[in-house]
């Protein structure tokens, strides 16, 4: 991202000053008082918003001069856990992770086995086949979190994913995040839990008045 990015929302202006590019292959949490941008910060980084000033790199590529064309195989790069989780009501668990698979043209036949598998691994194994409003909190966040890698993507970000589990549930989501990251994704997770850092102790990138500070 570039060293200077400003984002307006209406009338409030986010300013954020980087001193450094992001690292891939990395995992760190992002926090920050409520209103700190953590959000917005996080729509530019999976293209869901523009800056009003300043650049923002992505994959070593300037956002803003990307071809349209272009957008939708790079927004695939990037997979994200949204804090509502957005998850479609009349699909079943296993078509809500599928979904990603087929909006991309991959054949049915190439689709199933490897939902599953993904499924297996968030634990999932027993409900693929129930919908959202039959799942606890914590098992549509699993969901989420299984439609948000099922592309196998380079970047993981994760809005709030501890925001409406339990202690226990919060430590598996990062169990499951740690693991990805071990297998080269590079995983960014917006949280408030401090708690949650201190046990899991990755780096932090703080958020405070436009600034972005690493602890």
């Amino acid at each position: 991202m570039g060293s200077k990015v400003r984002r307006c929302e209406g009338s409030k202006k986010i300013q954020l000053r980087t001193s450094e590019p992001s690292n891939l292959r990395t995992f760190t949490f992002l926090t920050g008082p409520s209103g700190a941008g953590k959000s917005s910060l996080l729509r530019l980084m999976y293209l869901g918003a523009k800056p009003t000033q300043g650049e923002v790199y992505l994959f070593d590529k300037k956002v803003d001069g990307i071809p349209r064309a272009e957008l939708p195989a790079l927004r695939r790069r990037v997979g994200v856990v949204f804090q509502d989780f957005r998850l479609l009501p009349h699909l079943t668990a296993l078509e809500n992770v599928a979904l990603p698979l087929r909006l991309a043209g991959a054949d049915t036949d190439e689709i199933e086995g490897p939902v599953r598998e993904l499924m297996e691994w968030v634990g999932l194994s027993e409900q693929i086949d129930a919908y959202p409003a039959w799942l606890s909190g914590g098992e549509q966040q699993r969901v989420a979190i299984a439609r948000a890698v099922v592309g196998r993507p380079q970047i993981l970000l994760a809005d709030e994913p501890a925001g409406s589990v339990d202690e226990d549930s919060a430590l598996r989501l990062m169990h499951l995040f740690l693991e990805l990251n071990k297998l080269g994704t590079t995983v960014v997770v917006a949280t408030h839990n401090r708690a949650l850092m201190e046990r899991v102790r990755k780096p932090v990138l703080h958020l405070h008045k436009g600034e972005v500070s690493i602890h």
